[in-house]
């Protein structure tokens, strides 16, 4: 049996590297060009392995129209291509994908000899520090750092310049079930709620209730809370109920914005509805609800 790989560790620092995207220009050698320099666009090409997949295109349509107005002024990094003229993106492939769009010939670079590992690396870090990620992406990333190249949560944290805890916090996030991590994705969920969900029993129905409410982060933590106590979990249906009984029991909490379980008799017909509350104040909102709904009915 073979052994388990080890994570793959740079030869530099991550602080070091990302010094090493920064620093000023010198000169390479092998390609005996200066490290910073105007390249035709056509011969820049895309990192295939480059982290982030999607561009938002209205984003880059604003973009392209300021290049248009004002050129690209922070250049991109680059690296050489073995055995050809052209170079491949290391950092800035949202500003390239832009300078097309804006009819750019050519654009200024940087030019670093990175290493795969290093090219890659500095990509993902290049997407935590943009200011769209989504707490995902970032908590991906991190992922990708820790486990591929063997980084620390402190490393990290000291050469991003973030707290340990923010980075602790999002990698937790990556324990949700995907549900709740797509909800999150299209923002019906805030990180602060979906890191309230993290602990519950059932998450996938209490995201729900959150994103139908509109409730709020401390109202989430209450209700996971209330739902840890609870030995049955208020948004799930026991083995005797049905899909349909499961779908109501849902329908309830939702509306309430409490958990509500159904206990069912033998035949199924009759049974008994429980709501859980944390307050006579709470008590007193579920009165107004039905009572609303009753004389809504009536009108």
């Amino acid at each position: 049996m073979s052994e388990p790989s080890e994570p793959r560790r740079l030869g530099r620092g991550l602080s070091a590297l990302l010094a090493a995207a920064e620093a000023p220009p010198h000169e390479i050698g092998q390609h005996n060009l200066p490290a910073e320099q105007t390249l035709p666009i056509h011969r820049i090409v895309a990192n295939p392995n480059q982290p982030r997949k999607t561009f938002d295109s209205e984003t880059l349509a604003q973009l392209a129209d300021s290049l248009r107005h004002k050129g690209l002024i922070q250049p991109l990094v680059v690296r050489p291509r073995a055995g050809t003229d052209t170079f491949e993106i290391v950092a800035g492939e949202r500003r390239w994908r832009a300078a097309h769009l804006a009819g750019l010939a050519e654009v200024p670079v940087v030019v670093r000899d990175f290493d795969d590992d290093e090219l890659l690396q500095v990509a993902v870090i290049e997407n935590i520090q943009r200011e769209d990620l989504n707490p995902l992406e970032e908590a991906m990333a991190y992922r990708q750092l820790l486990d591929r190249f063997g980084h620390t949560q402190e490393q990290l944290a000291e050469a991003l310049s973030k707290s340990r805890s923010h980075i602790a916090n999002l990698l937790r996030l990556l324990t949700l079930p995907e549900p709740v991590q797509d909800m999150l994705r299209e923002e019906k969920l805030s990180m602060g709620q979906a890191r309230a969900l993290i602990t519950a029993k059932d998450p996938i129905g209490l995201a729900q209730v959150v994103a139908r409410k509109g409730l709020s982060v401390r109202e989430v933590e209450a209700l996971a809370r209330r739902e840890e106590r609870d030995k049955t979990s208020p948004l799930k249906a026991t083995r005797d109920e049905d899909h349909t009984t499961a779908a109501l029991m849902l329908r309830l909490s939702t509306a309430m914005a409490m958990p509500a379980s159904i206990s069912l008799s033998r035949d199924g017909q009759r049974g008994r509805l429980s709501v859980s509350f944390e307050s006579l104040a709470e008590l007193e909102q579920l009165c107004e609800l039905i009572e609303g709904a009753r004389a809504t009915s009536t009108a």
